[in-house]
Parts: structure tokens; C-alpha cells; sequence
């Protein structure tokens, strides 16, 4: 047994004890937030901005600059997202549950692009292609910023992107030696997975008693 906990969690050693605590109170806040976006409950944005700026300092002192704005992206689209959620498209109803638009797929491809080029230039300009890693972040960075975008205007397809890159950074998380978020992101993918279906549920059933 200890073996397999040296293997988890050696890497913590030489951490602050500051740094750890809030690591392991970042994670929790992550998966509360989640989980309210899998209820579709309005929480997702408030308890995701906790999370996200943990996180946003934590990367920045340990020099994960990809991370870093994956997170400094998140904190930005939960404020827009805050407000696309409340914003009422008459006088009784909020922005509802629906699928991509053929104009919102086309801004999806530019947005997934778009980040492929400045995560490129960013990692150029600080010298970061060392290794299959950068690559890897770089993809999931595209993936989470088409998921985070698409949940923030209530879209159902951000439930893809959210398991395709959850799925990514599970491994990818535990090799950079973190492996609290490396379980968080485990989580989150069981989590997406039963979000997708839920708001698949709730979008059908809104569909046949219209």
C-alpha cells in the first residue's frame, strides 16, 4: 500500500504545505462546479471563478504558462457564462439548453484554430517545445476553450469537448506530477459523461412538450 501511495503522491514532497492546500481546495471547487453544470444550475459560475483562480496562481508560480491560461480563460468565460445563463430571451425565460447552429460550428473551428496559433506563438516566444508534452497541451487547450465557450452560451455539445480533453489530461496531469488534478480531471470525465446525457434528457424532453 505504501508503494502505491509513494507512486501517487511522492511528488508533493517538496511542495508547500500553502501550495498543496490550496491545490486539494481548487480541486474541490472544480468539481463543484462541474457538478452544477451537469445540474444546470447557475452555481457552475461562481464556484468555477474559486477554482479557476487557485489555479491561475498556483500554474503561474510553478511556471505552467499553458495551464496557466487554459485557467486565466476559464475565470474570463465563467463571468460571460454568469451572465449568458441569467440573461432572460423573454419575460420569463433564461437562455435555454440547445445544439450548435451551423454559424456557432463555424465559430467553434475558428475559436479551436485560433488557440492552436496563440498557444503556438506563446510557447515560441517562451521557449517551451521541449517534449511531446507541450504538444498535448496545446491540443487540450483548443478543446477547452471550444468546451468552456460552448458552455457558456448553454450549448450541449461542450460536453464533448470536455470528455475528449478530460480524457487527455488524466495521463498527461499524473506525468507533469500533479496527481490531485490529475484524479480531478477523472472525475470530471465520469462527470461530463453524465452531464452530456442530462442535458441530453432535459433538451429532448423540451423538445417534445414544445
Amino acid at each position: 500500500m505504501s508503494h502505491i501511495f509513494n507512486f501517487l503522491f511522492e511528488q508533493y514532497s517538496g511542495y508547500a504545505l500553502t501550495d498543496i492546500v490550496l491545490e486539494i481546495t481548487a480541486v474541490i471547487f472544480g468539481f463543484a462546479s462541474v457538478w452544477y453544470s451537469k445540474q444546470n444550475n447557475i452555481l457552475v459560475f461562481p464556484t468555477g471563478l474559486v477554482s479557476t483562480s487557485i489555479f491561475v496562481y498556483l500554474l503561474f508560480k510553478w511556471q505552467l504558462i499553458g495551464d496557466m491560461m487554459i485557467n486565466g480563460y476559464y475565470f474570463i468565460m465563467s463571468l460571460y457564462g454568469w451572465y449568458i445563463w441569467t440573461r432572460k430571451v423573454d419575460s420569463e425565460h433564461v437562455t435555454p439548453i440547445s445544439r450548435m447552429t451551423k454559424r456557432e460550428q463555424f465559430t467553434g473551428v475558428i475559436i479551436f484554430i485560433s488557440t492552436l496559433l496563440f498557444v503556438f506563438v506563446v510557447y515560441q516566444i517562451f521557449d517551451m517545445w521541449k517534449g511531446w508534452v507541450a504538444y498535448v497541451d496545446t491540443l487540450t487547450t483548443a478543446l477547452f476553450f471550444v468546451g468552456m465557450w460552448l458552455m457558456a452560451k448553454r450549448k450541449i455539445e461542450n460536453w464533448i469537448f470536455w470528455i475528449v480533453a478530460d480524457i487527455i489530461s488524466v495521463p498527461l496531469y499524473f506525468y507533469k506530477g500533479f496527481t490531485f488534478s490529475s484524479l480531478q480531471y477523472l472525475g470530471f470525465t465520469i462527470i461530463a459523461i453524465f452531464g452530456f446525457l442530462a442535458w441530453k434528457k432535459h433538451l429532448n424532453n423540451n423538445i417534445q412538450t414544445a
